[in-house]
């Protein structure tokens, strides 16, 4: 699906992860579910480019739902994979810590639950892994910067990508709350630590960009302002 043009999507507003297409090569922004994989193959044949002009992978944090496909793209086709120091571990397959569901409909729960097993739930885990430090711009594809967003996971970033003007937020943020189909900005759920997580959205709040992506939802058109300002409200709520 293409959002601009130079930026696509693969996934759904259930779990999506993002293209930054270059003329010198494309950058991945987290890796989906495993079964997504044949999403990126479409997408790369739609826009005519192929699985060798990927250049990195950049994970906004390890869980299972965002390392996807990226352990296949780095084995078959020698992608390198970037992610957190403080996620490193947890990409890898390493213990995560329980979180409190929260509120739930039974809807929205199949439709995730659906998707998972129609795009494969079972974790690929990383086996290597290009260590992040802390804030950066990478030498990929589109010039993406790391924002470090510590909350949803210790090594939860953000990746701001002015070639697109876009800042892809993992799961510091949701559009869709994949528990209660709740839509519009709001805190996600599974979040290690709530509060650290709000206070981590001051560090995209003055970016200049004109998307607002995460990982679960509807890609969000607007300021990184007016989305952050969105997220405390709804937290407060």
């Amino acid at each position: 699906m293409q959002l601009g043009p130079a930026l696509h999507r693969i996934g759904n507003d259930i779990v999506a992860a993002y293209l930054i297409v270059q003329p010198e090569g494309i950058t991945l922004v987290d890796a989906g579910l495993p079964g997504m994989y044949a999403d990126l193959r479409r997408e790369l044949d739609a826009i005519r480019r192929s699985f060798d002009d990927i250049r990195g992978v950049v994970l906004t944090h390890g869980d299972s739902d965002h390392v996807g496909f990226a352990e296949r793209l780095r084995r078959e086709k020698g992608v390198p994979v970037f992610v957190h120091a403080a996620d490193a571990d947890r990409a890898r397959g390493g213990d995560k810590p329980k979180t409190p569901m929260g509120p739930m409909r039974l809807g929205p729960l199949l439709g995730f639950a659906a998707f998972g097993i129609r795009k494969g739930m079972r974790p690929q885990w990383l086996t290597e892994v290009v260590v992040l430090d802390g804030d950066s711009t990478l030498d990929l594809p589109g010039a993406p910067r790391v924002i470090s967003m510590p909350g949803h996971s210790p090594g939860s970033i953000a990746v701001f990508s002015p070639a697109v003007r876009a800042v892809f937020v993992g799961d510091a943020l949701t559009t869709r709350h994949v528990l209660t189909g709740r839509t519009g900005p709001g805190p996600a759920p599974f979040t290690d630590d709530p509060a650290a997580a709000i206070a981590s959205l001051a560090h995209i709040a003055d970016l200049d960009a004109d998307w607002v992506l995460p990982g679960h939802g509807p890609a969000f058109h607007g300021s990184p302002a007016t989305a952050v300002r969105a997220v405390r409200e709804a937290a407060r709520a």
